[in-house]
């Protein structure tokens, strides 16, 4: 029996059978979006050497800027289309889609312009050191120079999704991320391009699937498509993009200082070979942490509707389903990551230094991984039911209020171990946190329901 296709079906159909029909899309762009992240480290430690790893590694930081304005735009734009058009107004919609590629233009050239004129400061400023300072420059370089590509395609990307092609969006994602890999192979190892050619497959990979995005936006037969007149500021949507965008704009910024507070604390606790092995524990972590993300946008809609119906019952057990899933998926890395953490970083590089601290860390910084698949799913849930300041601050407590705090703390007391455990002892917090916010909103529920019947 497959799931109905209506929006109805969210208050009717089976609950497990919705959360796959909307989780397995997001799933597989979330894990192909990791993958993306991943192979530039693979291609780069075995094509280029481990120094160049603690180099990428030193990137993560302008990697979270760059994600931060790039769902400024792109996570605005995309709720934004999907109330217009919910609203039958697909004028506002269409507008809305050159508006998105103004605002990219602007913020990418202005990102790109700014980056470069003080790019070795920021690079030292981020954890960078006279041995790894060479090839963070010369990856960036590549990237600040094709950011504009990066944003468009990543703004646009997520306009195809939320204007009804999530299976485009999907592809397109994993199109950038099958050709990424081929061009890395090509440029590192039989054009000898070392860590730049990484960066070059990147941003080609990116721009021939932006290639594809606008192929179907310039078609009249998709339901939003350019037309003239469309690419003019219109205050109001522009405002309102902004607006609906800061929360997770000021989440990558928070993950962008704690990156840079993990790897100067490295730098001076560990050395460069520390902060590479932040970089492969980091992408190891993220492959498992984007599938749970995937089961949280499965869960929203679901949960949305049925709080919107008041069907509280609908609304427990999806949460349920969606805390169970997540937590498996958060078990078993842990599990493979505790047992077997070798074999994994294997993939990234064959120095022998490097794997012990990585294999180190990743047990350590995993420690209570199936805590955090708890409060991702929490936090979600939050959002998805209108409550986005517990959302908001389920999200930033972890970084601002337990993680910033123990960096700046029990490195100074532990050394290079005070920066690996900071990471489980603030996991541990949220997930205290995380779950007495939950077991005080289920209660609520049950007293809703007391009350009503």
């Amino acid at each position: 029996m497959s799931v109905q296709t209506s929006p109805l079906a969210l208050g009717t159909e089976k609950i497990g059978k919705l959360l796959i029909h909307y989780s397995l899309p997001a799933i597989v762009a979330m894990t192909a979006s990791s993958l993306y992240n991943m192979m530039d480290s693979i291609f780069i430690g075995h094509g280029v050497g481990h120094l160049a790893i603690a180099g990428l590694a030193i990137t993560l930081p302008f990697m979270n800027i760059a994600a931060a304005f790039g769902s400024l735009v792109g996570v605005g734009a995309s709720t934004l289309v999907s109330m217009k058009m919910g609203q039958k107004d697909l004028k506002s919609a269409t507008d809305i889609l050159g508006n998105v590629i103004l605002l990219n233009l602007l913020i990418g050239s202005l990102f790109t312009l700014t980056s470069l004129c003080f790019l070795d400061p920021i690079l030292r400023f981020f954890g960078a050191s006279d041995a790894t300072l060479p090839y963070a420059r010369d990856y960036m370089k590549v990237i600040l120079w094709g950011n504009i590509i990066t944003h468009v395609y990543m703004g646009l990307n997520e306009v195809v999704r939320a204007s009804g092609y999530p299976q485009k969006a999907m592809l397109a994602t994993l199109f950038a991320v099958v050709i990424n890999g081929v061009l890395n192979a090509l440029f590192i190892f039989a054009l000898d391009m070392g860590i730049q050619g990484a960066a070059l497959g990147t941003i080609t990979a990116q721009f021939l699937a932006l290639c594809g995005i606008l192929f179907h936006f310039f078609n009249p037969k998709s339901f939003i498509h350019f037309q003239r007149g469309i690419f003019n500021m219109k205050r109001k949507l522009v405002f309102g993009m902004l607006a609906i965008g800061l929360s997770p704009f000021l989440m990558n910024l928070c993950s962008c200082m704690v990156v840079i507070l993990i790897n100067n604390g490295l730098k001076n606790h560990g050395g460069d070979m520390a902060i590479g092995a932040f970089g492969i524990v980091n992408r190891i972590s993220f492959l498992f942490i984007m599938i749970i993300m995937g089961f949280n946008q499965g869960m929203q809609p679901i949960a949305g509707y049925n709080y919107g119906a008041r069907q509280l019952d609908r609304v427990v057990k999806i949460l349920r389903y969606t805390i169970g899933c997540a937590v498996g998926v958060a078990t078993t890395g842990f599990l493979i990551c505790q047992f077997f953490p070798r074999p994994m970083i294997y993939l990234f590089t064959t120095k022998k230094e490097l794997i012990d601290i990585a294999a180190r860390g990743l047990r350590i910084v995993l420690a209570f991984f199936p805590a955090v698949g708890f409060q991702m799913v929490t936090s979600s849930f939050f959002q998805s039911i209108g409550m986005a300041k517990k959302a908001i601050f389920l999200s930033l407590t972890r970084q601002l209020l337990f993680l910033i705090p123990c960096l700046l703390i029990l490195p100074n007391i532990f050394g290079e171990i005070g920066v690996w455990i900071s990471i489980p002892v603030a996991d541990v917090i949220a997930f205290i946190t995380a779950l007495f916010m939950l077991i005080w909103q289920l209660r609520y529920f049950r007293q809703l329901k007391t009350t009503k019947a």
